[in-house]
């Protein structure tokens, strides 16, 4: 191995910490950017490698107020639609069927504090817990999110449970993003 790739292997490893090391064929993680402009723009998901995974197709939001996760072979792999209510904010992800596969719902607790809920196809509800405004949180075992594992300040990773739906708690990611910026 040359000293380059032995550098670049060390800053790899660098950048993840104790225990969250996986290796390639295990990785779920993908990275997200942290200041998602609207829902009415696109934007890519890429893989821990820097390839693009998923595309987030925001156009249709403002013609549906629908968003669609399509992969890299354009096929529509869930969508997003906004329902609000009285006492609580939903959004529900859809599968290309249109049939719903999850939702996440955000409850405000207080003026400074949201709890979101995430719910997946029959499972019981998920409570997110941690930091969501700082990207730093757990949703239960499903997933975990940090900006520790990309050294870049416009963005924040999401480490997919194995046995999860990629595309499903990504967009529930995507969910809790867009709710809780709103109350920032």
């Amino acid at each position: 191995m040359s000293h380059q790739q032995q550098d670049a292997d060390d800053s790899t490893q660098s950048a993840l910490s104790a225990g969250d090391e996986m290796s390639p064929a295990e990785s779920h993680r993908f990275r997200m950017l942290s200041d998602l402009a609207s829902l009415a723009d696109d934007f890519y998901i890429q893989n821990d490698l820097g390839k693009r995974a998923y595309k987030v197709d925001g156009k249709a939001a403002t013609l549906r107020d629908t968003l669609l996760f399509r992969d890299m072979e354009n096929s529509v792999r869930c969508k997003i639609r906004r329902r609000l209510a009285r006492l609580h904010d939903d959004m529900t992800i859809e599968g290309p069927d249109g049939k719903q596969i999850a939702k996440v719902r955000k409850m405000a607790l207080t003026a400074l504090r949201d709890r979101f809920l995430v719910v997946i196809g029959e499972q019981p509800d998920v409570e997110v817990h941690g930091n969501v405004l700082a990207h730093e949180y757990r949703i239960g075992d499903i997933a975990t999110v940090s900006k520790k594992w990309f050294h870049t300040r416009d963005s924040y990773g999401v480490d997919v449970a194995p046995g999860q739906d990629e595309a499903v708690v990504l967009a529930a990611t995507v969910c809790i993003d867009q709710m809780a910026r709103e109350r920032s």
